[in-house]
Order: structure tokens, then C-alpha cells, then sequence
């Protein structure tokens, strides 16, 4: 095994981890909803206050993506992960000190930047090492992600259930902290022959307006399944709680359920999808689709099962979807590219915590009626098939970029 191997492993594994933490602090609060409403402290009177917190972290994990694409694209990736998760683990310290509603607000603001530090950094950082076999990387990054969706909402859940919901707030900003000196001990820089001239850096994403206008609808297209998503998480918290009278410790355990499976499908997709990303993600997404529009229509008792089953394939489609985008344009721009794309489609797709919020709040008496649901996860599913019109977006790109001769061979997929 050779060190330039060696070094490429142990970076994919060291990125899990910060990815794994990154994700967490997105999912700690999702079971809390009802527990913060009844914090005296910030004087909050309803579940879309609270919902609200998620959406302002989620909205500032997004917006900064791109400046932070402009620095991944230049500066020392590994720095830039480390600072991130430092400051991510920052707010969420904060959040748990916080004494008022505006206090937490600005926490949330602070967690989110960090956040952002995340996937431009460490997306570029990967495809670039593992360039031809770029869904196989994802997929096992993707593990890392699946642990902190997983354990999030269930270590919250409990604990907040038993020590009131600042304590595992508290807890799990204190271990990113850990996580995030222990990365920066033990992760290395890109091998010298790996890095390139920052100075020569192109001055433009995409050179015509219709690569933009590709790209920008491919965005635009999957923003639609990260509305889903996030609605699959802050919606089935609600519905859980509200129509089925579920605790804050029963609710977390069951949405941790969505990510525990995707351990198994991100890397197993992420290798097939090297092979066909097309007919693989549509597959994912289609099956996921169908137990969306199904979820509130089966016995409480089966929640968890069918939340894993939907989690195994809805998560296999992030891999597979950003291999495609990395294999669509050169590294010279990705992390620029992927600041814009998960900026476009996290500000349309994270609005979802707080409008699903407000959704049931509105609900009024008839929200803790199981079949006044229905009708949104219908909408729900319609959106996630709708978002597989972004792959052939995606194949568009990578096709003029590669007969523009900005694509080395091995970075474009034999089949679609």
C-alpha cells in the first residue's frame, strides 16, 4: 500500500468524522421542538418558534457556501474543515448558555456558518483524490454523515427527555470540539502533487450562460428533495408527537431510524452509481417517493421500520447526485460549484423546518388527526419525484464541459 494510499484513506476517514458531526448538530434538535417551547427562559409560545431555530441554522449553513468554496478552492483544505466544526461546535455551546429567544437565534447564526465549512471544503478535497471513483468516495463519506443523523436525534431525544433539552446540547458541542483538534492533529495536507496554482484559478464557474442556466436548474431541481427531506424530519417529529401523542425520547429514536440504514446504501449506491448514476438515482429516489406518500397511513408501531427503509434509499441519492456534479466540471471550480449548488438548493430545501412548522400550527385541533396528513406527504413525494429532472441537467453539463475538452477522461462516467 502506497503512502500517496495511505494518505487518501486516512483523509476519507478523518473527513467522515467532521462529516458525521457536521450533520448531527443539523438533527440534535428535530425530537426538542416541544421541550424548548416550554423553556420559560425564552418566552416562545409556539412549535414554529421553535422549528424556526433549525431553519435559521440550516439558512446559515447555506448562504456562506460559495465564499467558502472561493477559500476551499484556494487555501488549505484541511484548515479550513478543522475552523469550521470549531466554530459549528461554538454556537451549539452557546445554544445550550443561551437565555433568550434572541440569544438563541444568534447561536444558531454562529453553528450554521461553521457548518458551511463543511462540504466545499471537504467535496472538493475528495473528488480530487478520488477522481474516476468519485460515488464510491462519496458513499463512504457518506457513512460519516449517516452516523450524526443517526445518533443525533436519538442521544437528544433521550437526554432531552430525562435532563431537559439544554444537556445534550451542552454534551455534543463539548465532543465536536474534541473531534475538531483532534482532526486538525491528525489529518494531512493534499500531497504536494496533488494541489494546484491558486493563482491560476479560473475567474468563471461556467463560460456561457447555458451552462449556467444547466447547473442552476439542476440545483434548483434537487432543492425539491432537500425540501422533502427536511420535511421528513420536522414534519414526522410533529406528526409523531402531536397525532400519535408520542414522547420527545420515542420521536428521536424513530427519526434516527431514517439515517441508520444509509451506513449500508451510500457507499453500496455510491459504487453502482460509478457505473449509471442515472438509473441508480432514479431508482433510489423513486422507492423512497413511494413510502413518503404512504408514511402516515401505516400503524405507529411500524414508524421505525418504514422511516429506515425510506432513509436507505432517500440518503443513497446524495452521494450518488454529487459524484454526478463533481464528475461535470473541473477541479480547478469545485468547491465553488458546490458552494452555489448546496447554497441554491439549502435555502429552498431548509425553508421546509420552518414552513412545516408553521403548517401545523395552522393545523389547529385537526393536527392531531392521523388522515389530516395525508395530503401534505403527498406534496411531499411529488416533489422528490419532480427533483429527478436535475439528472438530466447534470448529464447536459458534463457533456459540453467534457467536448470543451475542461474534463481529463477519467473524470467523465461511461454511462449516464
Amino acid at each position: 500500500m502506497t503512502e500517496l494510499h495511505l494518505h487518501r484513506v486516512r483523509t476519507l476517514w478523518l473527513s467522515g468524522i467532521l462529516h458525521a458531526f457536521t450533520h448531527l448538530y443539523q438533527v440534535a434538535l428535530l425530537p426538542l421542538y416541544y421541550v424548548i417551547v416550554q423553556d420559560k427562559s425564552f418566552a416562545i409560545k409556539t412549535v414554529e418558534e421553535a422549528t424556526f431555530l433549525v431553519t435559521v441554522l440550516m439558512l446559515s449553513y447555506f448562504i456562506p457556501a460559495y465564499p467558502v468554496g472561493i477559500l476551499a478552492d484556494k487555501f488549505s483544505k484541511r484548515n479550513l474543515l478543522a475552523l469550521g466544526l470549531a466554530i459549528n461546535t461554538a454556537g451549539f455551546l452557546g445554544l445550550a448558555l443561551s437565555r433568550s429567544y434572541g440569544q438563541a437565534i444568534a447561536c444558531m447564526i454562529v453553528s450554521g456558518f461553521g457548518g458551511s465549512f463543511f462540504h466545499p471544503a471537504a467535496t472538493a478535497l475528495i473528488a480530487r483524490l478520488y477522481h474516476g471513483a468519485t460515488g464510491k468516495a462519496f458513499g463512504l463519506l457518506g457513512i460519516g454523515a449517516s452516523a450524526g443523523f443517526f445518533f443525533g436525534p436519538l442521544y437528544s431525544g433521550w437526554r432531552g427527555n430525562h435532563s431537559g433539552w439544554r444537556a445534550p446540547v451542552l454534551e455534543l458541542g463539548i465532543l465536536g470540539i474534541i473531534a475538531a483538534i483532534a482532526f486538525l492533529w491528525l489529518a494531512d495536507e493534499e500531497p504536494a502533487h496533488e494541489t494546484h496554482n491558486a493563482a491560476a484559478l479560473p475567474n468563471h464557474l461556467f463560460p456561457t450562460a447555458s451552462l449556467w442556466l444547466l447547473f442552476l436548474a439542476a440545483a434548483f431541481a434537487f432543492s425539491l428533495r432537500d425540501f422533502t427531506g427536511s420535511a421528513m424530519g420536522s414534519l414526522g417529529s410533529l406528526f409523531l408527537q402531536k397525532a400519535h401523542g408520542l414522547s420527545t425520547q420515542a420521536t428521536g429514536g424513530i427519526l434516527s431510524m431514517i439515517f441508520i440504514a444509509s451506513a449500508i446504501s451510500n457507499p453500496l449506491f455510491g459504487r453502482l452509481s460509478d457505473r449509471g448514476v442515472g438509473r441508480w438515482t432514479t431508482l433510489a429516489l423513486g422507492i423512497a417517493a413511494v413510502f413518503v406518500i404512504t408514511f402516515p397511513r401505516y400503524p405507529v408501531q411500524f414508524s421505525a421500520l418504514i422511516f429506515a427503509i425510506y432513509g436507505f434509499f432517500f440518503m443513497a441519492s446524495y452521494p450518488m447526485v454529487e459524484g454526478a456534479l463533481m464528475s461535470s466540471v473541473p477541479h480547478q471550480i469545485r468547491g465553488r460549484v458546490f458552494g452555489v449548488f448546496i447554497t441554491v438548493g439549502g435555502i429552498l430545501g431548509n425553508i421546509a423546518h420552518w414552513a412545516l412548522g408553521a403548517y401545523v400550527k395552522h393545523l389547529g385541533p385537526a393536527g392531531t388527526k392521523v388522515e389530516t396528513y395525508h395530503g401534505i406527504y403527498a406534496v411531499l413525494a411529488c416533489m422528490l419525484l419532480l427533483s429527478l429532472l436535475g439528472l438530466p441537467c447534470l448529464r447536459a453539463l458534463r457533456r459540453r464541459e467534457a467536448a470543451e475538452g475542461e474534463l481529463i477522461p477519467a473524470m467523465v462516467p461511461e454511462k449516464p
